[in-house]
């Protein structure tokens, strides 16, 4: 099956992946994701994460890969790992943008049948994105008891 150019107009992938383009412009071009991390440190990191999940989301809508959906999972992992170090993290998320990485694979991406590894690689990437998720939690539970202690 070839890439999500154009799907059919009112259908579940047009609708999603128009969704999609507006998170990705939100988080990454109009820079909410950035600001998020330096105004609230691992909470807004967290936030970011979260809502980027919704491009992996609309993968899985448009029946993308489970190696795709890995793939879409390890950016966003690697932009709240890196994107929860203090203002390192933040200057990176300027530059990674995770959330356009993720649209463009969608758009272009391998929507082939899973392959029977592809659920290994999902979960892995899946942990990976928890871990990523957590860090800037637990940064920011931490500067809050810093703050109020």
């Amino acid at each position: 099956m070839a890439a999500l150019d154009s799907p059919p107009q009112g259908s579940p992938s047009s609708r999603h992946i128009q969704h999609a383009e507006l998170v990705a412009r939100l988080l990454d071009r109009s820079y909410l994701d950035p600001i998020l991390g330096f105004v609230a440190p691992g909470l807004g990191d967290g936030v970011g994460l979260l809502l980027g999940l919704y491009i992996v989301f609309a993968a899985r809508q448009a029946k993308a890969s489970r190696l795709l959906q890995a793939r879409m999972l390890f950016n966003l992992a690697a932009d709240g790992l890196i994107g929860a170090i203090p203002l390192v993290g933040d200057l990176f998320d300027f530059a990674f943008k995770a959330n356009t990485r993720n649209l463009e694979l969608l758009k272009r991406g391998d929507l082939t049948k899973p392959r029977p590894t592809d659920g290994l690689v999902l979960a892995l990437a899946f942990v990976l994105f928890l871990a990523a998720l957590a860090i800037p939690v637990m940064l920011f539970v931490g500067l809050l008891k810093w703050i109020f202690s």
